[in-house]
């Protein structure tokens, strides 16, 4: 499948999306958002791909935010349907995907393009890269997220102060209040992330999707976190990675693990 603002590449079980605007320093509108969703769920039923990096073309940003001519003139019904639109369709999409998402931030991760980062399952940053969410010197909030996921990542006093600041912090920064896991030079991003990738795909992708599903559990309000764990570790063991899994430990040998 062909897309306009993307670019897909696979090797070795890890599926690579590249968003594709750099004269636009690779900023989300509409026609991005859904080509992302699109190319994520089709990486997702791959059996074949085991993990996913997404990444932006050039070395001054990841993305710099959402395409702001495309909502300047909305009405509040138009700005709310924008911001539903866009966590069902990407960014929730993201969170919850059976198959583990890595951002690699090479650049300016802000506003839309650090809420994209934030949906990721964990970041890794180049030394050049930025992270803010600028919304509020533009008389409006992140609207993909931003002021769920920043909080959960760094704490609530942080995430205030980078929020109401509209300032940026750098990937040093970023470090330390852990909202990316390694910060690398920007040639060791992709290839750090590949690294990290091949090491999850040779592990149980049903176990990992249970994993995800769990951890995100106790993120949400609604669900009970321990309870989540307690019935995805007891449905692993109806499943065929599990018997392969344990076959394979007590025959001293490498599992080689199918998924579902």
């Amino acid at each position: 499948m062909k897309y306009k603002n993307i670019l897909i590449s696979e090797n070795e079980k890890i599926a690579t999306i590249s968003i594709n605007r750099p004269k636009k320093l690779n900023a989300l509108n509409i026609e991005t958002i859904q080509e992302l969703h699109e190319a994520i769920e089709v990486c997702d039923e791959n059996k074949n791909v085991r993990a996913i990096i997404i990444t932006g073309v050039g070395d001054k940003a990841f993305v710099a935010g959402a395409d702001i001519s495309e909502f300047a003139d909305f009405s509040v019904k138009q700005g709310t349907k924008l911001a539903s639109d866009g966590q069902n369709t990407l960014f929730n999409f993201i969170e919850n995907l059976n198959t583990p998402v890595i951002a690699a931030v090479n650049g300016f991760a802000l506003g839309g393009g650090l809420e994209l980062a934030m949906a990721c399952h964990f970041r890794l940053a180049s030394e050049n890269a930025k992270m803010g969410l600028p919304e509020v010197s533009l008389g409006v909030i992140p609207g993909y997220g931003g002021t769920q996921r920043l909080p959960q990542l760094i704490g609530k006093g942080r995430a205030m102060e980078i929020i109401m600041t509209a300032g940026m912090i750098s990937a040093d920064k970023a470090l330390t209040y852990g909202l990316v896991n390694q910060v690398v030079p920007l040639e060791d991003l992709i290839p750090t992330c590949e690294k990290i990738a091949r090491k999850i795909s040779n592990n149980s992708p049903t176990a990992i999707s249970y994993a995800i599903k769990a951890i995100n559990a106790g993120f949400n309000d609604d669900k009970d976190g321990y309870n989540s764990e307690i019935e995805a570790f007891g449905a692993c063991f109806g499943t065929k990675d599990f018997k392969e899994g344990t076959s394979a430990f007590m025959e001293k040998r490498k599992a080689n693990f199918k998924g579902l």
